[in-house]
């Protein structure tokens, strides 16, 4: 008899990339469940204020990153953008 192999634990990460640095800084931003890597000082913040707010949003649904749909994702995406926005 064989025995049962535990099912492997899910995982999840947001990365995000920005390409548009001109000062010769290097912003690297590691979080929760998030690695946030270039960009100019504007941008960098940008994704780490999107990165937190996606979290506060996972963390208001009960949710974590891992568990997610790909649609509930890109609703809680399309939230924080907006909110970011405005």
């Amino acid at each position: 008899m064989r025995a049962a192999h535990p099912e492997p634990q899910k995982s999840a990460a947001l990365l995000g990339l920005a390409f548009d640095n001109h000062d010769e800084q290097t912003r690297l931003t590691r979080g929760k469940n998030f690695l946030l890597v270039g960009g100019c000082q504007e941008t960098h913040a940008v994704m780490q204020e999107t990165a937190v707010k996606i979290n506060e949003q996972l963390d208001k649904r009960g949710k974590r990153l891992e568990d997610v749909s790909p649609r509930d994702l890109g609703e809680i995406c399309r939230d924080v953008v907006e909110s970011i926005r405005h």
